[in-house]
């Protein structure tokens, strides 16, 4: 049976739906461990996987041939059984440093391989959130401007883009990250993901705020597993995520003994999810780093001390 789209999924919201974010790899043993993670993932039955936009020609290329290889074996596995489990594949595209040209050549790809789910999101420039951002001259000023884009070369696809409850790094503006959100949904946006949070409050306030303006679009939480204090920290100050004191406290606790770091922070991570499932929450997208370990004991707790989780 076909599964069914992100789209239909959030809007029955019969179940919490469960994600998984990878990234292209640079080295050839990285990319060994891609693969694996990826098989022992599988094994949870995720409704969906993405794969994130490199940050040049080479591994943009990459990105695009990794999930393109993955519907192919979800397509190969529906033939081979109907009621298999099949997850849904999700590219990434980003407007940095690509002519509208590009970008659509790029869209086009992605629908001849099947992919019809995509995210769009404008992108750091290289160097990173800090850098000022800078227009391709025939590009792209933002996600908004992308999701029209794909919109109008792929009129079937599905389109996610990206939330932040920690305030966009560049605008530091709450009511202004509220109303680009409407207008994304506007422009044929059907769902969101949020970039890493630590405080559950923070993701709540940004629903609220949404919902204030008349927009439904779903929500759904992007969730880092901290299983390495000093990795964590260079990701929450990229993203803007400042990391609470008492996350910080728990792990430098601990900070000598790499096992329990990696305990405890697996323990920060269920509690989280715990929260935002509590609070309506509709479903959990992990970034795994391309590493399996931690993504798989927080879904599994998760399973057993919430239930429908």
């Amino acid at each position: 049976m076909e599964p069914r789209t992100i789209d239909e999924m959030l809007r029955t919201g019969d179940r919490t739906l469960h994600s998984f974010e990878f990234f292209p790899p640079k080295t050839l043993e990285g990319d060994a461990l891609l693969w694996q993670s990826l098989r022992e993932l599988d094994d949870l039955a995720p409704d969906f996987v993405s794969v994130t936009y490199g940050a040049s020609g080479s591994r943009r290329d990459m990105t695009v041939t990794i999930t393109a290889r993955l519907a192919q074996l979800m397509n190969e596995r529906l033939a081979r059984d109907p009621g298999a489990h099949v997850m849904q594949v999700m590219g990434h595209l980003t407007c940095v440093s690509q002519p509208v040209d590009e970008l659509a050549e790029v869209i086009d790809r992605y629908a001849e391989a099947g992919i019809h789910h995509l995210l769009a999101v404008r992108g750091d420039m290289p160097g990173g959130p800090t850098v000022p951002w800078v227009r391709h001259p025939q590009g792209l000023d933002n996600a908004t401007e992308l999701v029209r884009l794909i919109r109008r070369r792929n009129p079937a696809a599905v389109i996610g883009v990206a939330a932040f409850p920690d305030l966009h790094p560049d605008r530091r503006d709450a009511a202004l990250d509220a109303r680009i959100l409407v207008e994304k949904q506007e422009a044929g946006a059907s769902f969101a993901i949020t970039q890493l949070f630590f405080e559950p409050d923070r993701y709540f306030e940004l629903v609220d705020r949404v919902r204030a303006l008349g927009c439904d679009l779903p929500i759904i939480p992007g969730i880092q597993p901290v299983t390495n204090l000093g990795q964590i920290e260079r990701f929450a100050a990229l993203s803007g995520a400042a990391l609470p004191v008492r996350i910080v406290s728990r792990l430098q606790a601990v900070g000598d003994d790499p096992d329990a770091v990696h305990r405890v922070g697996v323990e920060i991570g269920v509690e989280l999810c715990e929260q935002l499932l509590a609070g309506g929450a509709p479903g959990l997208h992990y970034f795994t780093l391309n590493r399996s370990r931690a993504t798989r004991e927080i879904f599994s707790r998760l399973k057993e001390r919430v239930p429908g989780a």
